[in-house]
């Protein structure tokens, strides 16, 4: 399956959500989208957690 396919659906799966529930059906659905992701990485072990810490502390760049 292609990128542009996934996107395509992740876009009209929030869509819908908007539609059905309005702004908040939105972003809760964006935001349980996000910990899922954030999740399986961490599951697949693709996620530096320290890495992460050090973005969000100050102390690391992405650059």
């Amino acid at each position: 399956m292609s990128l542009s396919i996934v996107c395509a659906a992740f876009g009209a799966f929030l869509a819908f959500m908007a539609f059905a529930f309005g702004f908040w059906g939105f972003v809760v659905a964006a935001l349980f989208i996000a910990i899922g992701a954030i999740v399986g990485r961490a599951a697949g072990g693709k996620l530096d957690w320290r890495g992460v810490l050090d973005a969000l502390t100050g102390r690391r760049s992405s650059s």
